[in-house]
């Protein structure tokens, strides 16, 4: 089974609108098992519609269509569609009930703009949207299902949701896609693959393995297809233990899980708590750790001793330790992270000291360097790290490194 999405809309093209809904669309689908062939942005104009349709209706069993159905003179999709599919707009008056209803529950008149959302190609099959005044619709062609829905993102999930997953699921469900997420951190792309590649020459023919790196955080993503789905699921649970075995110390959760929500499940579940004392991240780890709902049960606080003053009057580092080492080295790393606990009373704390650049470096510092250091009740350590140029992927890799370092100890690995 195989389907296409084709997102529609000038914002897309020229990046004043990030499209989060092709990436949403095509993991349900292939949840569903279809292979997602192929994904188009084009712009808002009759030729590219037509083209884009023209393209995918040959060997797709299903194209999804977002965006252009707008109320306004702009958005030309449903004309589009009624020339290709060979029909006419016809006035909903069902379509048009819901809109009146909506608009009369939220205080809004009912205006020519919103009157003409209620109309639709004659031929096709309405799927109503109770999140929005834009239906969906569903056309059949050439053995062919296309739909089509509007732009925004939870309108068009509230569709694929209500409507069209269900059904696509009814007509479509001889293939079981599984794809499974081991997420690794600590280790290069390069020398990853150099370790598991006796796993990648027995793995069955059935399972793909893709690397996808992000801000030194490795995603191994295995793709398992069948006709049995508990056959799958069994397959997929042998290849990810082998995956254990070659390379346990570099893995740290399975599917989307973060390196931040790493820390907070173990803290929770160790009754444990941070602080964190941050100078060249700026605040960064803070910000990550604080993301996680809950967080403030396991995480007590920041100082952000971005100058050395800060460092010695509020940390308690010794100014003497700073001038003969620099506060890019070992000895301010762990004094900070030292300091930090103290203040905080927590059972840990993280404290990094690094050059994020683009300029600040020297021949034995250079950009990139970052001493990051974890102290708890009873001991204290500190390791070095050099990443690269660019200061705000420094900052990011200097935070992820901290976090992931905090796990190391954590486990005692």
């Amino acid at each position: 089974m195989k389907a296409s999405i084709i997102t529609i809309g000038d914002e897309l093209l020229i990046g004043q609108t990030i499209d989060t809904n092709s990436a949403w669309m095509g993991a349900e689908l292939s949840a569903l098992g279809f292979d997602v062939t192929k994904i188009i942005s084009i712009h808002d104009r009759r030729d590219d519609i037509l083209n884009a349709l023209h393209e995918t209706v040959t060997n797709n069993n299903v194209v999804l269509i977002t965006g252009g159905l707008g109320p306004t003179s702009d958005d030309i999709t449903k004309q589009t569609l009624c020339e290709y599919f060979n029909t006419k707009l016809i006035i909903s008056s069902r379509v048009l009930e819901m809109i009146t209803q909506m608009l009369s529950a939220r205080n809004f008149p009912l205006n020519e703009n919103n009157r003409r959302q209620a109309e639709v190609p004659e031929n096709c099959r309405i799927l109503e949207n109770a999140t929005g005044t834009a239906p969906g619709m569903w056309f059949e062609k050439s053995n062919t299902v296309f739909v089509s829905m509007p732009g925004v993102p939870y309108e068009m999930k509230h569709i694929m949701s209500e409507h069209v997953l269900p059904e696509l699921k009814r007509r479509y469900t001889s293939q079981t896609i599984i794809h499974r997420n081991i997420m690794t951190y600590g280790t290069s792309e390069a020398r990853l693959a150099e370790l598991l590649n006796e796993f990648e020459k027995e793995i069955p023919q059935n399972i793909k393995l893709a690397y996808l790196p992000s801000w030194g955080i490795i995603k191994l993503r295995l793709t398992a297809t069948g006709d049995n789905k508990e056959r799958v699921i069994n397959d997929v649970d042998i290849q990810v233990k082998k995956l254990h075995k070659y390379i346990h110390e570099f893995i740290y959760a399975e599917n989307e899980v973060s390196l931040e929500e790493c820390i907070g499940m173990l803290l929770k579940h160790n009754n444990k708590t941070i602080c964190t004392a941050e100078s060249c991240t700026g605040g960064e780890i803070a910000h990550l750790i604080t993301t996680i709902p809950g967080s403030s049960s396991w995480y007590k606080g920041s100082v952000v001793a971005y100058s050395n003053d800060i460092k010695t009057k509020i940390l308690n580092v010794s100014a003497t330790e700073i001038e003969q080492n620099g506060a890019v080295s070992e000895q301010v790393v762990k004094s900070m992270a030292q300091g930090a606990l103290k203040i905080f009373g927590t059972d840990y704390a993280i404290a990094t000291s690094g050059i994020a650049g683009p300029d600040g470096g020297t021949e034995n510092k250079p950009v990139g360097t970052v001493w990051t250091a974890i102290a708890w009740n009873d001991g204290v350590y500190a390791e070095k790290r050099n990443f690269g140029n660019e200061r705000q992927s420094n900052i990011r890799r200097f935070s992820l490194n901290a976090l992931n370092l905090l796990r190391k100890q954590i486990l005692g690995i």
